[in-house]
């Protein structure tokens, strides 16, 4: 993010006020400029300063203070500008806006620990009809491609099947939607398991502990901790509308209601990228600096959804009893294996959901 053309000079005193005007109008004007600008209102922006200096210790240097290189970072992400629009806006070098994004960059993902959200599982006394026949239930994950930039040798490895240049990120998130692990940096053309099982083996990778499990679509394999649905069967969410497309057995159902629940993570991914731009656009910045970028804004995402009382993109959900899944290292899934096991448990729990449903709708 460099642009080493010079701004025509204009005296000091004059851009230090047209600097205040700028950011007075992105930040203080009103909480819809807030968000159009940073995606968050007034609070949430002044929480993320404040959580940026007393936890991050991220310190104003001797000529851009906190809030204004924060404000100039949030609206790089939500807007996807070059550095020549901040250079503008701010009246700032390329070299000062460059620099100061990647100090507040590095400065978020010392929030990992504040803003990475712990799941909570689904209880045998939960009400939500998306996912209360799947007790300890964790969440679901999936994988995204978000465009890189990588040398030209690396392309090949990175070309997706419809031939984008990317990476192959992957999300697990809560039944709320927010980010619980994010991996990036994968080769586009990388399989989906292969990501998963270097997550789980890799040093403060995935964990999952013994006993829950996360709900994952038939890219992965079905493995103790990870549920897939059954292949050969209706699965998408559009092929059970209307009461002549209702399920017929109980692999049918088991599936209906799996897609129904793992919808999740398709939404969080929706409004991942749909408030910050910069996931979407075409990448500019070297591979590093775009995976950082990426694991940033899932947690600048989560804390919108902590702390934003209005937030018209985001449902609120109960989450329901608050008993977090914990466990030591030892009791953590380790590999990831298909078994008759886990199999012949998601037969059971499938015959189960489908002979209540045909009760209650007997």
């Amino acid at each position: 993010m460099n642009n080493n053309k010079r701004l025509p000079h204009t005296p000091p005193d004059t851009r230090h006020r047209i600097r205040e005007l700028a950011y007075f109008r992105m930040i203080h004007e009103s909480d819809l400029v807030c968000r159009q600008s940073t995606r968050m209102d007034r609070r949430t922006f002044a929480i993320l300063c404040h959580l940026l200096r007393n936890v991050a210790g991220l310190s104003s240097t001797e000529i851009v203070d906190v809030e204004e290189m924060v404000a100039m970072f949030l609206h790089v992400l939500a807007h996807d500008v070059k550095n020549r629009v901040i250079q503008r806006e701010f009246v700032r070098s390329g070299e000062t806006v460059s620099r100061h994004f990647n100090i507040v960059l590095l400065a978020v993902l010392r929030l990992y620990e504040e803003l990475i959200k712990r799941p909570v599982p689904v209880t045998s006394n939960c009400n939500d009809q998306r996912w209360k026949c799947f007790e300890n239930y964790l969440g679901a994950l999936d994988g995204t491609y978000i465009k890189v930039n990588v040398p030209a040798g690396d392309r090949p490895t990175f070309r997706t099947r419809k031939g984008e240049i990317a990476t192959n990120v992957l999300g697990v998130c809560d039944t709320k939607g927010d980010f619980v692990y994010v991996l990036a940096g994968w080769e586009g053309s990388a399989a989906d398991s292969r990501i998963l099982r270097d997550a789980i083996l890799r040093e403060n990778g995935l964990q999952v502990p013994k006993g829950y499990y996360y709900l994952c679509d038939a890219g992965y394999p079905n493995a103790e901790g990870f549920l897939a649905p059954y292949r050969g069967q209706r699965y998408h969410l559009q092929e059970w509308r209307g009461a002549a497309n209702a399920p017929t057995n109980a692999k049918e159902y088991f599936n209906m209601k799996h897609s129904s629940a793992r919808n999740v993570i398709e939404r969080a991914y929706g409004v991942l990228k749909g408030r910050w731009a910069i996931l979407r656009g075409k990448s500019y910045y070297p591979l590093q600096v775009q995976c950082r970028t990426i694991l940033a804004c899932a947690l600048l995402h989560n804390l919108i959804n902590r702390e934003m009382t209005y937030c018209d993109d985001v449902e609120d959900e109960d989450e329901g009893d608050s008993t977090y899944a914990t466990t030591t290292a030892s009791e953590d899934i380790q590999y990831i294996e298909t078994t008759n096991e886990w199999s012949q448990w998601r037969d059971n729990l499938a015959a189960s959901m489908f002979t209540d449903w045909q009760f209650r709708n007997a």
